[in-house]
């Protein structure tokens, strides 16, 4: 195996344990509540709240082994695929996306952002609770806290989403999200938070379905 393949390999499975072991009291908080939504009949509404966040819903919604009973948001703007132009940096958008989406009072919504911290995802978090909606975050916790608060991304609160949860889970992607290093290359690659968050997600999935 090759010393990169070998590498990535190995810090990628030491951070999907580091989750397993350190987040499965929160996992399991959110599953509990997931479950009883789906045993009432309600849906579990995700929202990949930025480009390549939007992943994450996409992994649990219409997906072989999962739930049926899953309401994903795509509205339009906020993922790289109809991102012409973006959205994710426009405040003031949360009530028409949850009204569109019919997200209100007493409905669970999970709400994932890779970092936890762009505008939109952050005002939906925002308008959810003043909604009375039940909010389940997955972003990384310590990455958010690493990037400055006057970063152009960020919400003018300066807040995080995990900050608004009533369940926090951190798919802990380590900061800058890459993790690899080549002789003659100055930045880092290899990603880490699309898989990490997929992964943070289907335990959750796997323990509601359980239950």
């Amino acid at each position: 195996m090759s010393r990169l393949i070998s590498e990535y390999t190995a810090r990628i499975t030491d951070l999907v344990q580091t989750i397993a072991r350190e987040e499965e009291p929160r996992i399991l908080a959110a599953a509990e509540i997931l479950s009883d939504k789906v045993v009432q009949g309600r849906l579990i509404n995700i929202f990949g709240a930025g480009g390549h966040s939007a992943i994450g819903a996409m992994e649990i919604f219409w997906r072989a082994g999962g739930l049926a009973q899953v309401n994903g948001m795509f509205p339009a703007g906020t993922n790289i695929i109809s991102a012409l132009p973006t959205t994710a940096k426009v405040q003031g958008l949360a009530p028409f996306i949850l009204n569109f989406y019919n997200v209100y009072k007493d409905d669970v919504l999970i709400l994932v952002n890779f970092y936890g911290l762009n505008i939109i995802s952050v005002d939906v978090a925002i308008e959810a609770k003043k909604r009375g909606v039940k909010l389940i975050t997955v972003n990384a916790h310590q990455f958010a806290k690493t990037v400055p608060a006057d970063f152009i991304w960020r919400h003018p609160s300066k807040k995080n989403i995990n900050e608004f949860a009533d369940v926090a889970v951190d798919n802990h992607v380590p900061y800058p999200d890459a993790i690899l290093k080549a002789d003659g290359i100055e930045e880092e690659f290899g990603p880490t938070a699309t898989t990490l968050t997929c992964f943070t997600l289907n335990c959750m999935m796997a323990e509601t379905i359980r239950l």
